[in-house]
């Protein structure tokens, strides 16, 4: 049986007439007479020609869906302890379930809370309501903590997921994310000096207002990124 090396492997991605091949714990499987692999694209997210284990831990089928389909070879083994660094080797080794990449679940917590500040802070302008901007200083208190997680998990799933290649949509990413975690700790800050800055709205109460907006605008930028890393857009 055929032996695939990962960049042999890589060439079975069902483009340019090529047959549509996926790894699975080891084994090479065939799967281009599926209907679900049209184009070497899962799900508009699993890309064929890949080794796919680790993805696939987390699908809502069982092993058996796969076994359907013949099997062509095998993939060779790579030792993963020399790809990934020895932190994340040790604990995706003690810890399974840290492959199934925390950083989808954690991210969505910061994007909350970010829009949250903005939209409160919107709704105490419009209402003159003090409890929403209390709100939105609460929502922006909670953004930073998580701001700090969804970081911490970003690059975790970006070493495991990507081998921290700096692809064009991380080389976005990471800086946008800095700048918005800096923005939101001056705003924060900058309230809790001046707890009234948008109760009596005047002079630098309009900079305020702005650098919180700024806050929706990025982390839907860093999010749009983020989607089109997880959810490639199939290009005709």
């Amino acid at each position: 049986m055929k032996e695939f090396k990962a960049d042999e492997l890589a060439e079975y991605n069902g483009e340019n007439g090529n047959p549509i091949y996926i790894a699975y714990h080891g084994k090479v499987y065939d799967v281009s007479e599926s209907k679900l692999w049209r184009k070497g694209l899962h799900m508009k997210r699993h890309r064929a020609g890949h080794d796919l284990t680790n993805d696939l831990q987390a699908a809502p089928h069982e092993e058996d869906v796969i076994q359907r389909y013949p099997q062509v070879g095998i993939l060779k083994k790579v030792d993963d302890e020399r790809q990934l660094p020895q932190p994340i080797a040790f604990l995706t080794a003690r810890f399974p379930f840290l492959r199934r990449h925390p950083h989808p679940m954690t991210v969505h917590f910061p994007i909350v809370f970010m829009f949250s500040t903005t939209v409160f802070s919107l709704l105490y302008l419009f209402t003159g309501e003090k409890s929403f901007e209390t709100t939105a200083f609460h929502c922006l208190g909670a953004g930073i903590l998580f701001n700090f997680v969804g970081i911490t998990t970003g690059i975790y799933t970006w070493w495991l997921n990507y081998m921290a290649k700096m692809l064009r949509p991380v080389k976005i990413k990471i800086p946008l994310t800095l700048v918005m975690l800096v923005t939101s700790v001056i705003i924060f800050i900058w309230r809790i000096s001046v707890p009234d800055i948008l109760i009596n709205f005047r002079g630098l109460s309009v900079l305020y207002l702005v650098l919180v907006l700024s806050l929706s605008i990025m982390v839907t930028i860093i999010g749009w990124f983020g989607a089109s890393m997880t959810f490639p857009v199939e290009k005709d």
